[in-house]
């Protein structure tokens, strides 16, 4: 049962929801600060303690995290390295004094007063990202988030600010941040409303390779990702177009594109799904741009490499992602014309009942008194379909 915190202790909505609510964006998550307790008050009060590294708990009914007003240091190398301390005698400023950006350090009080420190609300109507204090250049993974705010809401980095981040860059911290974290932040990136902005800001800093070994961040991949923001394609999307450097040159050896799209997978640690779209789109790119030109035996290729008869969603995002690299390039305009062609073979191949076709096979072996194998029935549909695909390309 929830008991009312104790006075002097004051509670404070603090972070992106503060931020968001500023700029008129719906507020997903709130996080909360508490000053002037401790964890035994906190307990007491029917709250329940679930931080690992520092004092954060559970609203016995909201379930929203309140964590007490801390301070931080560093303490060792990378994002990793750092001990927090925290006690009543912690105030507010204090706590926000250590976060990253100054958008990112205002609070709301009770009483819906504005608590601004550092300059977060004139940041805000400036359109600027900027480090709350010296102490941003302590933790490289700040030089990725600053990047994927940048994607976000299309804001410019501060002078002061990049150069604290190319200062990280060139200390050669950025390496110490785990892969499974660069891979979250980038896939947050990615699925902003700008996330060439984020390509942007590494390259600018001299982070781009450390972080993202072998992805290009040139004009043409930029448009190629803003173009599916734009359509709201999938992550597995965005994510193949930044592999394969799509909207800009790439290695014309197909097996070459694959080993590449492979590499950066691996070095990522990307989800399954990502991976093998990638790997989809280095190795048949160039069969759908020239939709046109392809062979009934070419269209069912295609479809067996993206398993398209049992996961169709795979084909879809491979001509998405293929059209994110067709529609870059300067002067091209939509419709994405392959799309149709890719849809009309794939009507024509998935028109044919590969069911009624086994029975019918099964059918005329038992009438010789033979037995109807696998291969028999797998050839007669493999035929059914082809003649399905002659037929559509004739009309």
């Amino acid at each position: 049962m929830r008991k009312p915190l104790p006075q002097p202790v004051r509670v404070y909505r603090v972070g992106g929801s503060v931020r968001d609510e500023l700029l008129g964006l719906p507020v997903a998550d709130r996080d909360w600060v508490v000053v002037g307790a401790t964890p035994e008050i906190m307990v007491a009060s029917g709250y329940r303690p679930v931080g690992r590294d520092f004092p954060v708990f559970l609203h016995p009914e909201t379930h929203e995290e309140y964590a007490l007003a801390r301070t931080e240091r560093k303490s060792g190398a990378g994002y990793r390295g750092f001990a927090f301390f925290a006690s009543p005698e912690v105030t507010l400023e204090d706590d926000l004094a250590r976060r990253d950006l100054t958008i990112n350090a205002m609070a709301r009080a009770d009483d819906g007063t504005l608590v601004d420190p550092y300059g977060g609300e004139r940041d805000l109507r400036e359109g600027v990202l900027r480090h709350v204090s010296p102490a941003f250049a302590e933790d490289p993974l700040r030089v990725l988030r600053v990047a994927r705010f940048a994607a976000r809401f299309g804001f410019r980095v501060a002078p002061a600010t990049a150069k604290l981040m190319r200062a990280i860059a060139a200390a050669g911290e950025l390496p110490t941040i785990a892969p499974e974290r660069v891979w979250t932040e980038l896939a947050r990136g990615l699925m902003e409303a700008h996330p060439s902005r984020m390509l942007v800001v590494l390259e600018r800093c001299g982070a781009l390779d450390a972080l993202l070994p072998g992805v290009g961040g040139g004009p043409g991949v930029a448009r190629a990702l803003d173009h599916g923001a734009r359509r709201g394609f999938a992550l597995p999307v965005r994510y193949a177009v930044l592999a394969n450097g799509f909207g800009a040159p790439v290695p014309a050896d197909a097996r070459a594109r694959v080993r590449r799209a492979e590499r950066i997978s691996r070095h990522l640690c990307v989800p399954a799904d990502c991976r093998e779209l990638a790997r989809l789109a280095a190795r048949w790119r160039d069969r759908v741009q020239g939709a046109s030109g392809l062979t009934p035996a070419a269209w069912l290729r295609l479809f067996d490499a993206a398993d398209a008869l049992r996961r169709p969603e795979r084909l879809d995002a491979l001509v998405d992602a293929c059209e994110c690299d067709a529609l870059a390039r300067p002067g091209a305009r939509g419709p994405y014309a392959p799309r149709r062609l890719v849809n009309e073979a794939f009507a024509a191949t998935r028109g044919v009942d590969a069911g009624a076709i086994a029975t019918m096979v099964i059918a005329r072996a038992s009438a010789r008194g033979e037995r109807a194998g696998g291969e028999a029935i797998a050839k007669a549909v493999r035929e059914a379909r082809l003649r399905a695909l002659r037929a559509s390309q004739t009309r």
